[in-house]
C-alpha cells in the first residue's frame, strides 16, 4: 500500500527497506513518509463549514466585470431593493399567519375550558376539566413535536443558528424551506399547547429562511420548478438576505423596525455598511407595515389604520388623570432600577445555568434515543404544566376586587390593550365583583398576562406574584430545549414582569412609597430579566422603547439592561451563546482577549497543507477530493531554487520562518496517496468526456503563445511536470522544496471542472481546456454536487486540469508573523473562509481556517506557548 508497515523488512511501490525501524527518530519516519497511514477513503465528517464571503476574482469573474456598466449595475441594485421589499413583505405575512392561528387555536382551547370551569365549580366535576385541557394542550404539542421530528433543526428559537449563519458559520438546513414550513406551524402548536414558549422568537429565525430562500427562486423540495433568476448566487448576497430577513422577523414580532435593524447587526453579522443598513431598515419597515396593515383590518375592519405594529403590544404606558401624586418613573427610582438590574442578572444567570444542564442531560440521555423519545419529553413537560397551571389556579390564587378602571375606564389605553386587559380577568372560584389573580395570570395567553402585569389598577398579592414567577421561572426553564419550536423572549418577559410588579408592590405596601406606577416596575423587570438571559443591550434597548412607544423609557431601560448584562456575565454567557457552545459551532466573537497577541500566525496556522499544481492530472484531482475533507486548496508551485538554503541541521528552514520536523507534512506520503488512486478507476479503455474535446481541437503548436499568454492574463508554467511523484533517489530538499504560492481553487469548483469536462491532454496546449462562465460555475450554488457522486467512467485519469483561469489569485493573506489580533480581525470582518500565510517571497507556508481563530484552539496554543518560553 502506501508504505512499509509492520516488519524489518518489506517493500512498497515507491521503496524497499530492510533494518531495525527504531533506528530513526519519529521525526525521521514522518519525514521519509513511513509512518503508518490511514485508509485511502476517508469519508467527509459531518463538521461546520464555514461560509465563503469573499469575493473569488477568477477569470470568469473578470468576464462578467467586463461586460458589466453603468445601466447594468442600477439594474441590479434595483433587483436587490426589490427583493428585501418582497422579503419583508413575506416576512409581515408569516407573521400574520401565525397570529391569526394562534388567536384561534387558542381561543377556542380557553373558550371551552373556561366555560366547562364556570359549570364544574358548581357541580363538583372538576377533574372533567383538567382532563379537557389536557386534551386539548397534549394535542396540539404532539402536533408540533411531529414536525420537528421531520425537521430537527426547526426545534427551539432559531435565533441561535441564525446567529451563527450571520457569524458565518453553515449550519445544515437551517434557511430550508421544509425548515420555515416545520417551524411555522410547529410554533402555532407549542403555544397553543399551553407550552411557556413565544412565537416571536421563531419569527427570527422565519424571517431569516425567507430572507434566504426567496432571492433563490429554488428549492429542494420543489425541485420540478426551475426559475432562470441569474442573480446573487454567492454566499455574500445571501448573507446580506438573511441579515435583512431576521430583522424583518424581529421588526414583524414586536413592531419595532429600528431594533430589528440593530439586532441583526449586533447579533452576529461580522461584516456591515451603509447600504446594507438603509436595506436592512427598508426590509424591518416594510415587514411591519405589512403585518401592521393586515392585522388592523382583520381584527378591527379598519384597513389603513395600522393600529397594531406588532404581534407583541405593550400598550401605552400612562397614569391616570386622577392621581395627580402619579409618576411613570422619577430620578430616585433609577436607584431602584438599578438594583432591579443586578437582580435580574442574577436571576438571569441562574436560569441559564439550570438550562445548561438540562441541555447537557438531554444531550447524553435522550438525544442518543430514539426520537420518540424526544416527543415523551414534550409530552411529560406539557403534561405537568397543564396540571400545574390548572391545580395552582384553583389552590393558590387569590379573590381580589375589581378598581373602577377595570369595569369601563379606557382613557388609560388605547383601545385594543384596554379590551384585552378588561377581557382577560378571570373570576374562576371567585364571588362577584372579584377576580382570580393567579388564574389571571395563568389561564390567558401570555400577551394577556404582560398586559395584565402592566396594566392592571388592581393590584395582584405579593405571595400570588412570588409564587407564579417560582413556578413560571422553573417551568420556562424545562421547557426551553425541548423538541418542539419556541422562543423565549415571551416567557423572560411574562417572568419579569411578575418580578418587577412584586418589587412594586413591596415598595408600596411595605415602604410606603406612594408615587410608584406599577407599570414601570413591571416593565423594567421584564427587561432586567430577558436581558439576564440573552444578554443583548443595544438592540433589546430599542425593541422596549419602540414597543411602549415611550421615550422616556430610554434610560431607565438601558441602565438596567446594562447592569443586568455585566452582572450575568460574571457566572456565564448568554443563552444563545451557551446552546451554541453545546453544540461545537466554531462561533468567532467581536475581538480576542488581549494576551492572545503573544501569539502569532505561524503558531495557530495549519502546516500540513494539500496542494495542487496549476496544471493538475485528473487522476490527482479525485484523490485529493476523495481522500481530503478539505473546501480549498493552495495552488502552487515548487520553489527550486531555494533548495540550498531549505535544509540546515535538525530544523526545516524556508527563509524568514522555521518549523520543527515533526510539523511537516508527509508530502511523499500524500504524492503516493494520489498515485494510488488509479485503483477506484474504472478500465481505461473507457473514453470520458475531454477525450471528444481533445479530437475536435486544432493541434497546439500553430497556436502563437504569446498570443496565449496575452489572452489568458496569466504566465503559464513551463517547468511544471504534473504531478511529478517523488522517487527514492530524491534527496531531502528535493522532498521539501519550498512551494510558491499563486492562488486558491475552491473544492466546489474542482467538482464543477471535472464534471463539466474542463480538461485537455499532455498533447495538447490548455488552451485548447474548455471555457466556463461565470453563469455556469455558479449554476448549481448553493448544493454544488459533490466528488462521490461522480460517475469516474467518464473521466480519463491522464487528462490535465488547467485551474489557473478558476482560482482566486488575489485571497487574503497574511505574513508569519502578523499578531493573531491581526488575524482574527481580518478573518472575521471581511467574512473569510480560508486565510492563507504567505512569507516574505510568496511560499505558502500554512493555512487559517474559522477551527484555528475558535477560542478553545487559541488558549491551547496559549497555553503551548507558555510552557515552551
Amino acid at each position: 500500500m502506501a508504505g512499509c508497515r509492520g516488519s524489518w523488512c518489506c517493500c512498497c511501490r515507491w521503496c524497499c527497506c530492510c533494518g531495525e525501524r527504531e533506528s530513526r527518530t519519529p521525526e525521521e519516519l514522518t519525514i521519509l513518509g513511513e509512518t503508518q497511514e490511514e485508509e485511502e477513503e476517508i469519508l467527509p465528517r459531518k463538521d461546520y463549514e464555514s461560509l465563503d464571503y469573499d469575493r473569488c476574482i477568477n477569470d470568469p469573474y473578470l468576464e462578467v466585470l467586463e461586460t458589466m456598466d453603468n445601466k447594468k449595475g442600477r439594474r441590479y441594485e434595483a433587483v436587490k431593493w426589490m427583493m428585501v421589499f418582497a422579503i419583508g413583505l413575506c416576512t409581515g405575512l408569516v407573521g400574520l399567519f401565525v397570529d391569526f392561528f394562534v388567536r384561534l387555536f387558542t381561543q377556542l382551547k380557553f373558550g371551552v375550558v373556561q366555560t366547562s370551569v364556570e359549570e364544574c365549580s358548581h357541580k363538583g366535576c372538576l377533574a372533567l376539566s383538567l382532563l379537557e385541557l389536557l386534551g386539548f394542550n397534549l394535542t396540539f404539542v404532539f402536533l408540533g413535536s411531529l414536525l420537528v421530528l421531520i425537521e430537527p433543526v426547526a426545534a427551539g428559537s432559531g435565533i441561535p443558528e441564525i446567529k451563527c449563519y450571520l457569524n458565518g458559520v453553515r449550519v445544515p438546513g437551517i434557511v430550508r424551506l421544509r425548515t420555515l414550513v416545520c417551524k411555522v406551524f410547529g410554533v402555532l402548536f407549542s403555544v397553543a399547547g399551553g407550552l411557556f414558549v413565544g412565537k416571536e422568537g421563531p419569527m427570527i429565525h422565519s424571517g431569516a429562511v425567507v430572507g434566504a430562500g426567496l432571492p433563490q427562486f429554488q428549492s429542494i423540495s420543489f425541485r420540478k420548478i426551475q426559475i432562470n433568476f441569474p442573480y446573487f448566487r454567492s454566499d455574500r448576497d445571501k448573507r446580506d438576505f438573511v441579515s435583512a430577513g431576521a430583522a424583518a422577523g424581529v421588526a414583524a414580532a414586536f413592531g419595532a423596525p429600528i431594533g430589528g435593524t440593530l439586532f441583526s447587526l449586533e447579533e452576529g453579522s461580522s461584516f456591515w455598511n451603509q447600504g446594507l443598513t438603509w436595506k436592512v431598515l427598508f426590509c424591518s419597515m416594510s415587514a411591519t407595515f405589512t403585518l401592521n396593515f393586515f392585522r388592523s383590518g382583520i381584527q378591527f375592519g379598519s384597513w389603513g389604520s395600522f393600529q397594531l405594529p406588532g404581534l407583541l403590544n405593550f400598550g401605552e404606558f400612562k397614569c391616570s388623570d386622577s392621581d395627580k401624586k402619579c409618576h411613570l418613573w422619577t430620578a430616585v427610582d433609577l436607584g431602584v432600577f438599578i438594583v432591579m438590574g443586578v437582580f435580574g442578572g442574577l436571576l438571569g444567570a441562574t436560569f441559564n445555568c439550570l438550562n445548561k444542564r438540562l441541555a447537557k442531560y438531554r444531550m447524553r440521555n435522550v438525544h442518543p434515543k430514539p426520537k420518540l423519545v424526544r416527543v415523551l419529553e414534550s409530552l411529560l413537560v406539557s403534561l405537568v404544566t397543564t396540571v400545574v397551571v390548572f391545580v395552582a389556579s384553583m389552590v393558590l390564587g387569590e379573590c381580589r376586587p375589581m378598581s373602577s378602571g377595570q369595569i369601563g375606564n379606557d382613557s388609560l389605553l388605547f383601545q385594543a390593550t384596554s379590551e384585552d386587559v378588561n377581557s382577560s380577568i378571570k373570576t374562576f372560584f371567585c364571588p362577584n365583583e372579584t377576580y382570580n389573580d393567579m388564574a389571571t395570570l395563568f389561564f390567558n395567553p401570555q400577551e394577556s398576562a404582560i398586559l395584565q402585569l402592566f396594566h392592571q389598577d388592581g393590584t395582584f398579592s405579593p405571595i400570588t406574584l412570588a409564587l407564579f414567577f417560582t413556578l413560571y421561572f422553573l417551568l420556562a426553564c424545562w421547557t426551553y430545549g425541548i423538541s418542539v419550536p419556541s422562543g423565549l423572549f415571551v416567557p423572560s418577559l411574562l417572568c419579569g414582569a411578575a418580578f418587577g410588579r412584586l418589587v412594586a408592590n413591596v415598595l408600596k405596601s411595605y415602604i410606603g412609597l406612594g408615587h410608584v406606577y406599577s407599570g414601570t416596575f413591571a416593565l423594567i423587570g421584564a427587561a432586567a430579566f430577558l436581558g439576564g438571559v440573552v444578554r443583548m443591550t443595544i438592540s433589546l434597548t430599542v425593541i422596549l422603547i419602540e414597543s411602549t412607544n415611550e421615550i422616556t423609557y430610554g434610560l431607565p431601560i438601558m441602565i438596567t439592561l446594562m447592569v443586568a448584562k455585566w452582572t450575568g456575565d460574571l457566572f456565564n454567557k448568554g443563552i444563545y451563546d451557551i446552546h451554541v457552545n453545546l453544540r461545537g459551532v466554531p462561533l468567532l466573537e467581536w475581538e480576542t482577549e488581549v494576551e492572545m497577541d503573544r501569539l502569532r500566525a505561524s503558531d495557530i496556522m495549519e502546516p500540513n497543507l494539500t496542494y495542487v499544481y496549476p496544471h493538475t492530472r485528473i487522476q490527482s484531482l479525485v484523490s485529493i477530493l476523495r481522500t481530503t475533507v478539505h473546501h480549498a486548496f493552495p495552488v502552487v508551485t515548487e520553489n527550486r531554487g531555494n533548495e540550498k538554503e531549505f535544509m540546515k541541521g535538525n530544523q526545516l528552514i524556508s527563509n524568514n520562518i522555521k518549523f520543527k520536523k515533526s510539523s511537516i507534512l508527509t508530502r511523499a506520503g500524500e504524492q503516493r496517496r494520489r498515485s494510488q488512486s488509479m485503483k477506484s478507476y474504472p478500465s481505461s479503455e473507457l473514453r470520458n468526456m475531454c477525450d471528444e474535446h481533445v479530437t475536435s481541437e486544432e493541434p497546439a503548436e500553430k497556436e502563437d503563445l504569446l498570443q496565449q499568454m496575452l489572452e489568458r492574463r496569466y504566465t503559464p508554467y513551463p517547468n511544471l511536470y504534473p504531478d511529478q511523484s517523488p522517487s527514492e533517489d530524491w534527496t531531502m530538499e528535493e522532498r521539501f522544496r519550498p512551494l510558491t504560492f499563486h492562488g486558491l481553487i475552491l473544492r466546489s469548483q474542482l467538482v464543477t471542472l471535472l464534471i463539466r469536462g474542463v480538461c485537455y491532454s499532455e498533447s495538447q496546449s490548455s488552451a485548447s481546456q474548455p471555457r466556463l462562465s461565470y453563469a455556469e460555475m455558479a449554476e448549481d450554488y448553493p448544493r454544488f454536487p459533490d466528488i462521490h457522486d461522480l460517475d469516474l467512467t467518464l473521466l480519463n485519469p491522464r487528462m490535465i486540469v488547467d485551474v489557473t483561469p478558476y482560482m482566486n489569485p488575489s485571497p487574503f493573506t497574511v505574513s508569519p508573523n502578523s499578531s493573531v489580533s491581526q488575524v482574527f480581525n481580518l478573518f472575521r470582518t471581511m467574512g473569510l473562509r480560508h486565510l492563507p500565510v504567505v512569507n516574505a517571497v510568496g511560499e505558502i507556508v500554512g493555512i487559517i481556517t474559522r477551527h484555528n481563530l475558535t477560542y478553545e484552539f487559541l488558549q491551547a496554543r496559549l497555553r503551548q506557548h507558555y510552557q515552551t518560553i
